[in-house]
């Protein structure tokens, strides 16, 4: 039987764990934290503390039904989110999917943006389309992949245009295009054209509110928290082992021949783990320093400044979006190193508790304030939005640098075309190793964090490639 390490119980790491057990492997799990769910695990334990709602729900499904769990039950967010703006304007746009049409969302613009939403979001179904079968359902591009992409599909991708410039479209709708690059920790203004695709899974697709599992009652468990801790849990009573607790110093490696290296052990604050192959689902540059190799030079991309909300009534799921007064002027902050002085504010509610987000720099340092700028955002907040708090726990990027360098949520900023390109899942030559999770191809989010999971385990035990039921017509 072959023995597996996982570094890491995120969503990569859970799916790795439960791919390698699957396929008949001895799998053991080493998360640092004290339970699974990664980015989503930190602060209070029956909150989740990073993604809040789902995107392609087809792949959890299919997740599920691969490893003989009931699948999960979602709702449909309707709208997919509300855009408040700083003059009192909202839009709360519905997903294409979900709704059918798209009356109700353009009976809210002007007939000049209704003409330039069609338009976007026309060309954001082309690009996802046009990408899918080689940025996100398949594994790491060959160049001859990315050649032929460049050949056959490339130019409509505007390559050397940048997103801000693709997608002006007036005051209201220009910062309403730019923030979903933010989903892949991007400065939108200085992302690509190409990452417009983003918007399509959103608007095209839909958003969902996970909901208990099919054959339980609904309300059973919400939230992505949960799903990593039943994931977790499934995971054990297959066999694998979880060693919380236990953080990672370093990799034990030597070079076996000319090109290749292997790694045999994993040396940890509780002792040593070996194994016949390792895969890591931490932050990329975490994996290198194991190795003794330098972090990626790439410049880091977005951090978060989080307060987890406990209410005192219950209000309906939904999400909320209240841009700052001066878009363009927030990104400059940013951008400076500063915590925005009039941040865009993401708020998501589910019941008794809400989820409530701005972007940061990534800077561990600002931790030091915290508390000092949570009072300032909450008092923001209920400026824009009163909500009935009862309590609160502020999360710094001091916190998101327990599992990711700097605290980027993501990684390296994916700017310029080579930003865009995610790493593979191969570092260097090391023969037994995989890297996965959102810092690696094919992107960020759950479901991608799951596929690359899933395959990165799969390629390493020499198992075909599952998009997970991911690919579609759309």
């Amino acid at each position: 039987m072959k023995r597996v390490v996982v570094i890491g119980a995120g969503f990569a790491g859970l799916a790795a764990a439960l791919r390698a057990r699957r396929a008949g492997a001895d799998v053991t799990v080493l998360e640092a934290l004290p339970r699974a769910g990664g980015k989503a695990a930190l602060g209070w334990a029956d909150f989740s503390s990073g993604p809040t709602v789902v995107t392609m729900p087809q792949v959890l499904s299919a997740l599920h039904e691969r490893v003989g769990l009931p699948r999960p039950h979602f709702e449909s967010a309707r709208p997919t989110t509300t855009y408040s703006y700083a003059d009192g304007r909202t839009f709360a746009p519905g997903a294409l999917a979900v709704e059918g049409d798209l009356d109700g969302t353009l009976a809210q613009l002007s007939r000049t943006e209704g003409q330039d939403y069609l338009r976007l979001l026309r060309l954001a179904r082309t690009l996802y389309q046009d990408a899918q079968d080689t940025f996100l359902f398949a594994p790491p591009p060959s160049r001859t992949a990315l050649l032929r992409y460049a050949l056959t599909r490339g130019r409509r991708a505007s390559p050397g245009r940048s997103l801000a410039s693709l997608v002006q479209s007036g005051p209201y709708l220009t910062p309403f295009w730019l923030r979903f690059a933010t989903y892949l920790g991007a400065d939108p203004y200085r992302a690509p054209a190409v990452l417009h695709n983003i918007s399509w899974v959103e608007l095209g697709m839909g958003v969902w509110h996970l909901n208990g599992w099919a054959g339980g009652p609904p309300g059973q468990a919400r939230g992505l928290g949960a799903l990593a801790a039943r994931l977790a849990e499934h995971a054990g009573m297959l066999g694998v082992r979880f060693e919380y607790r236990t953080r990672v110093e370093h990799l034990v490696h030597e070079r076996v021949a000319p090109g290749r290296r292997l790694v045999y052990a994993a040396h940890t604050g509780r002792g040593v783990f070996s194994a016949d192959v390792f895969v890591s689902a931490a932050d990329r540059d975490h994996t290198l320093g194991w190795l003794g190799a330098p972090p990626s030079p790439r410049p880091l991309g977005l951090s978060g400044f989080a307060l987890q909300l406990r209410l005192s009534e219950a209000l309906p799921a939904a999400h909320h979006l209240l841009f700052s007064q001066d878009y363009a002027r927030e990104w400059q902050e940013l951008r400076a190193g500063q915590l925005p002085t009039d941040p865009t504010l993401y708020l998501h509610l589910d019941g008794d508790r809400a989820f409530f987000l701005v972007n940061a720099p990534p800077r561990p340092e600002l931790g030091a304030g915290r508390d000092e700028y949570a009072r300032f955002l909450l008092w923001r907040l209920q400026e824009r939005l009163p909500l009935p708090v009862r309590e609160w726990r502020a999360l710094s990027p001091a916190e998101y640098a327990r599992v990711a360098r700097g605290g980027a949520i993501y990684g390296s900023a994916p700017h310029g075309l080579a930003g865009a390109l995610r790493p593979g899942w191969r570092l260097g030559s090391y023969d037994n190793l995989r890297q996965v999770g959102g810092t690696v191809h094919p992107g960020g989010g759950v479901p991608l964090s799951l596929l690359s999971g899933w395959n990165g385990a799969g390629e390493l035990l020499s198992l075909p490639y599952d998009d997970l039921g991911g690919r579609g017509p759309w």
